[in-house]
């Protein structure tokens, strides 16, 4: 059982014999499907079915040579919406099946971002017709969480707002020369990263962390998708799964100056979310590569 099925509004789904009807409803009635050929002639297809609010169940798998459709595996999913990132992205399979991971390297968050691709056919299409890498690409971020925490803002006015925004900005600029071996912006990064544990070290004595650090996107646990993450919560709404009627949450949070979607079962959330609020959990990473059309 995927465990982060209750993120879409399967809370309830436990049974293996229910999954599998659920399953195959999705194959069945799906939404969408699509169809691909990869290096070795096997056909690849997947199927997708919604059932809240751009969220729902892919079903994976192969063709056999009577043209039945065997099923691998399956995933659910979070339609996110907006641009993320245009940085460039590689991708890698994945050992056990038929699946990819892709990484960005963003300035913004200053890590390697791994993330489960959810356009996994359109990928193999580019890759079985000799058309990678593709150029122009762009990527959209979703993420489903089973574990959240809404707080409270920490309060800014408008100067400190163009501080932190100026700041940022300066940043990211010295990332960007340090990439390229630019060894005075190296010596500025690791000045300033010593000058700010210094000034952590101290409040922190007196301050709770959370008034001290606004946002963070972190790794966690030993699965390489997984991010600890608090973001401010920049817009939301609440939606309902046609199936179960269990209510989610779809919030579009800004965490790092990165901003994406989050969805999350209403009886996992603590705390009631706003937009201006901050939300904290963990989250599963996805990803969907924008390829440009073509002419």
């Amino acid at each position: 059982m995927h465990k982060y099925l209750r993120a879409i509004g399967f809370s309830s789904l436990t049974d293996r014999k229910q999954l599998k009807e659920l399953l195959t409803d999705v194959v069945m009635n799906s939404d969408s499907r699509a169809y691909t050929t990869n290096s070795e002639n096997v056909i690849l297809g997947e199927f997708c079915k919604n059932f809240a609010g751009g969220m729902g169940i892919a079903v994976c798998g192969d063709f056999d040579d009577d043209d039945k459709f065997i099923y691998d595996y399956y995933y659910p999913y979070l339609v996110g919406s907006g641009i993320t990132s245009y940085e460039d992205v590689s991708v890698e399979r994945h050992a056990a099946k038929d699946s990819y991971a892709g990484i960005c390297d963003d300035i913004k968050v200053g890590i390697s971002l791994i993330f489960y691709l959810r356009n996994m056919i359109p990928y193999v299409k580019a890759q079985s017709t000799g058309k990678l890498p593709v150029k122009g690409t762009s990527l959209t971020l979703s993420a489903l969480s089973i574990s959240g925490t809404v707080m409270m803002p920490i309060m800014k006015d408008e100067l400190q707002k163009e501080r932190v925004k100026r700041d940022s900005m300066n940043r990211s600029n010295l990332i960007a020369a340090a990439r390229k071996g630019d060894e005075d912006a190296i010596e500025t990064l690791t000045l300033e990263d010593m000058d700010m544990y210094t000034t952590i070290s101290r409040k922190i004595q007196k301050e709770d962390i959370f008034s001290l650090v606004d946002t963070y996107f972190m790794p966690y646990g030993v699965e390489c998708d997984q991010y600890s993450v608090l973001g401010e919560i920049v817009a939301m709404r609440l939606v309902t799964n046609q199936l179960t009627g269990e209510k989610i949450y779809l919030l579009t949070i800004c965490c790092n100056e990165l901003t994406f979607d989050v969805c999350i079962n209403i009886i996992d959330l603590f705390g009631e979310p706003q937009v201006g609020r901050r939300f904290k959990g963990v989250i599963w990473l996805q990803g969907y590569i924008n390829f440009p059309e073509e002419p």
